[in-house]
């Protein structure tokens, strides 16, 4: 009954599947496994458990992102904090992971605009880097990144600054970002559960959206080694403009990669 009557409060908001997020949200509450939590339905709640479970459920039907409500998303093999500190992490990006692994799995790694640490942690993870780099303007990111960090276990150094500017070192393998990619009409336009819960400075760049990507393309290439890689998320819509600066920016072997929806997605570059 305790999930049903969540479910309907849920679907009154037009939320997609409420029964799933309802039994999600169950599973969190009760820190058990969303599968023994379903299985175990028709037992008599907690009453801790279904006061916290009717509080997540009341969070959700105001529109906060379920990774915020449950405190957590997945990001690869890692299970990462997630708040209003930083971006949530999306499964396209796990991509940029991918594409990078593919061409250079050792050394040093940096990733620029680092957010959670969903980027640097998975490349320490599944790389053999000797150094991992995760930069970030936002004090309360990498506060985030460094919880993210601690529980984890990975070893990545945090670093606050502002792009590639903070970065001295010229003998990366490896550059890795996400960066903001939004027009600010875009940013006005987006739906208020991620306008109203997520950060600005992760989700738009200037009116024309170009504005950290062209910055990361003209400046990241003094951290690179000869050989060395820069992969980056974009708008699918101003991919060309992307590949096209990269061009202009003296980078080799410039592609444009799609995701699994078959938009323009990553592109990959090398420093000739």
């Amino acid at each position: 009954m305790l999930i049903e009557a969540a479910a309907e409060r849920l679907r009154a908001v037009r939320i997609p599947k409420p029964r799933r997020e309802a039994h999600r949200l169950w599973a969190a509450a009760s820190r058990t496994p969303a599968g023994t939590s379903y299985l175990h339905r028709d037992r008599d709640a907690d009453h801790l458990a279904a006061r916290l479970f009717d509080e997540m459920v009341a969070r959700r039907v105001n529109g906060e992102p379920m990774p915020h409500v449950v405190g957590e998303a997945g990001f690869r093999h890692l299970s990462l904090k997630v708040d209003r500190r930083a971006l949530i992490p999306r499964p396209e990006s796990e991509g940029i992971v991918d594409h990078a692994l593919q061409r250079v799995r050792t050394g040093k790694a940096a990733d620029i605009g680092t957010g959670s640490g969903c980027l640097a942690l998975a490349l320490r993870q599944e790389g053999a880097f000797d150094l991992v780099v995760a930069v970030d303007l936002s004090a309360d990111a990498l506060a985030l990144a460094a919880d993210n960090r601690a529980s984890s276990g990975l070893r990545v150094e945090l670093v606050r600054g502002d792009l590639v500017a903070s970065l001295r070192d010229s003998s990366f393998d490896l550059v890795v970002s996400n960066p903001p990619y939004l027009t600010e009409a875009e940013y006005d336009a987006l739906d208020p559960s991620v306008r109203d819960w997520e950060p600005p400075l992760a989700l738009a760049s200037g009116a024309g959206g170009m504005d950290v990507t062209a910055r990361i393309l003209r400046e990241g290439g003094r951290l690179l080694r000869s050989g060395g890689w820069v992969v980056m998320e974009l708008d699918f819509s101003r991919a060309p403009i992307a590949a096209e600066l990269a061009v202009g920016s003296g980078w080799g072997e410039v592609r444009v990669w799609n995701d699994l929806f078959g938009r323009a997605r990553y592109l990959t570059a090398c420093r000739g």
